[in-house]
């Protein structure tokens, strides 16, 4: 009786070192501005106190944002930076589809993640282009909150690199404005982190391919189709 013969892969350095920082710097920074800005947002959800000298928590909640905002733009600076000169998985060149091969691929990740109208399809070692497509979404919408959020920040400092963005606060109508679409679109971030954590697990058990612990160490793997070849 024939037994089933194991699945062989071999290993595929994918996420160099720089993209792996990139990505942990932006996971702390990403917490910290959605908890300080939710506080900041709303400061009774926390607690409230009558006197002064009780008060400053919010201040280091205030001081907290700002310096996570900081360490995001240069952090996200660094990363286009390295969209151009890293391996073909960091590439900007790999997060458009192009051919259609590529558009396919694009289509088949909806029908598996959100349709769920198969079960798997082909394995992207690197990105597939619905998440490159939603990493790429993701930096624009960093880009408007970078820009609102120094803008709002420039009424009450003298650093340079807020008061580059104190035309967004005319643009859009004044400081309550920008203020309310800060907030809004930081939902965002709130929204794509469930997404994000859910697919990544999903995807590192049905695929087996170590999407989690590849952001880690940089490794993922991939079946080695030639070993499968020679076994039939």
């Amino acid at each position: 009786m024939a037994t089933a013969q194991p699945m062989v892969y071999r290993r595929v350095f994918v996420w160099e070192l720089p993209i792996r920082i990139f990505h942990w710097i932006n996971a702390l920074c990403i917490f910290l501005l959605i908890g300080t800005g939710y506080v900041i947002g709303n400061p009774q959800a926390v607690f409230g106190a009558n006197e002064a000298y009780q008060q400053y928590w919010f201040g280091w909640v205030r001081f907290t944002h700002f310096a996570a905002a900081y360490v995001a733009f240069f952090n996200f600076l660094f990363r286009v930076y390295w969209g151009f000169v890293g391996n073909r998985y960091a590439r900007w060149s790999n997060f458009f589809p192009v051919n259609k091969e590529q558009w396919l691929d694009l289509w088949e990740t909806i029908r598996i993640d959100i349709l769920q109208l198969k079960l798997r399809g082909t394995i992207s070692i690197g990105h597939n282009y619905l998440a490159s497509l939603t990493y790429f979404g993701l930096f624009l919408l960093f880009v408007f909150q970078a820009i609102t959020g120094f803008g709002l920040y420039s009424s009450m400092s003298e650093s340079f690199v807020p008061w580059l963005f104190t035309w967004i606060i005319p643009l859009m109508g004044g400081d309550a404005n920008v203020r309310s679409w800060h907030h809004i679109f930081m939902w965002a971030f709130v929204i794509f982190t469930i997404i994000h954590l859910y697919l990544i697990f999903y995807h590192d058990w049905v695929e087996g391919r170590g999407d989690a612990s590849s952001i880690i160490g940089g490794w993922k793997f991939e079946k080695d189709e030639d070993i499968e070849h020679e076994r039939r």
